[in-house]
């Protein structure tokens, strides 16, 4: 009885035992980042985006380049669990710092444990692509300028590229996808909207019935404004010469000139033959295929990939609420002169 009580006020002093997560873990060290690329010695790139705002139509023609190698999702620092979870518990602080432990030289090991663990993955596959630079692409949605932070204290030497989309289509791209998908987060309210969809498109492209609830289209609005304005803040100042942003419409027009800028950036020279595999490529939509497979009901209702979709699908209530929340963000990126749209 006396070691219980002795138990719960040691809970109520010092918090519950079982809460093992370390508050951080220090960035990268010049010296672990010297020797680590003594090992590992690929450049490397991180493309971020808000999710539907052409990451994966960047990552498919940024790696046409015969010396650049992408791929996608690793999340390392844009999802839950995160790329730290392999060192945050205050079992792998400890093991990670131990005086004893010869091995460390007297510092935290965490940071040269998580890139380590990063550049294998990255290099294997550019290993076996033949390629000397080698990047991923994870939208970064969730946790926005907080992404970038972390990105900083594992890759400080990386370079970063961050595309932009207009928001009002990233938001039908997203609404459409999540109708398709079946997401369990779908309410009975938009249930409802998707049969209504199905049953009558009319009403959806001529301003009189909304594919959203008000509260979707306030919480998205507001995630796509906060990942925009956190990102640019953020990667300005913790890459200020590694920082790469461009927009999804330019791609569209211009896919070789905006490739071009992306290639140079990461210090390849660019041969002009290139330009014909980039159409090629951004005629494919891989994308418009796997929706039409998944429902072909809804997803030949939306244009897949094109720019300026809101026009035909926002109603007057839609523009209403994106102006408010977005409306400044919109001309800060030059999709609007005003807020007379």
């Amino acid at each position: 009885m006396l070691d219980r009580i002795k138990t719960s006020i040691k809970i109520l002093i010092k918090g519950n035992g079982q809460q093992r997560v370390r508050t951080s873990s220090p960035s990268i060290s010049s010296e672990d980042l010297a020797d680590i690329k003594k090992f590992f010695k690929r450049e490397k790139f991180f493309i971020f985006g808000h999710a539907r705002s052409g990451t994966t139509l960047l990552a498919r023609l940024i790696r046409l380049h015969p010396e650049v190698h992408c791929n996608w999702q690793a999340h390392f620092f844009t999802r839950a669990p995160f790329l730290n979870s392999l060192v945050n518990s205050l079992e792998a602080e400890e093991w990670l710092t131990r005086k004893s432990n010869r091995w460390n030289h007297g510092r935290d090991l965490s940071p040269l444990l998580l890139r380590g663990a990063a550049d294998l993955i990255l290099e294997r596959d550019a290993e076996a692509a033949g390629k000397r630079i080698v990047g991923d692409k994870s939208p970064s949605s969730l946790i926005h300028g907080q992404a970038v932070r972390d990105l900083q204290k594992i890759y400080p030497d990386c370079t970063l590229i961050y595309i932009i989309r207009d928001g009002r289509d990233v938001l039908i791209s997203e609404r459409f996808r999540n109708f398709i998908e079946g997401s369990k987060y779908l309410t009975k309210e938009d249930k409802s909207i998707i049969a209504n969809l199905k049953k009558d498109q009319t009403p959806f492209i001529d301003g009189t019935r909304s594919i959203f609830t008000d509260d979707f289209i306030k919480r998205a609005t507001q995630g796509w404004v906060d990942n925009i304005c956190e990102t640019v803040l953020e990667g300005n100042k913790l890459f200020p010469e590694r920082f790469v942003t461009l927009k999804y419409e330019d791609l569209l027009q211009q896919p070789f000139a905006e490739m071009e800028k992306v290639w140079l950036a990461l210090g390849v020279g660019v041969d002009p033959a290139l330009e014909k595999e980039v159409q090629a490529e951004i005629s494919s939509n891989p994308d418009e295929k796997w929706q039409a497979e998944k429902d072909d009901s809804i997803s030949s209702f939306l244009p897949k990939g094109k720019a300026g979709n809101w026009k035909n699908m926002f109603t007057k209530n839609d523009q209403a609420i994106f102006k408010k929340i977005a409306g400044k963000t919109l001309i800060e990126c030059d999709y609007e002169k005003d807020m007379n749209w």
